[in-house]
């Protein structure tokens, strides 16, 4: 399985990037949980940090 995301996806509260170390630490916090459940909080969080962009 091959993961990777959009690093220059604008957002969150001052509109920059989302950036690897934010993804990897995201990765980190939650690598013992579910996949799907590891999916859901991926989507939700680009999600939320996209925001009205």
């Amino acid at each position: 399985m091959w993961m990777s995301t959009d690093a220059d996806q604008f957002g969150g509260p001052k509109g920059k990037k989302f950036k690897y170390k934010q993804f990897e630490a995201l990765l980190i916090k939650n690598h013992k949980k579910p996949m799907e459940e590891q999916k859901e909080i991926l989507e939700k969080t680009i999600k939320d940090w996209i925001g009205d962009l």
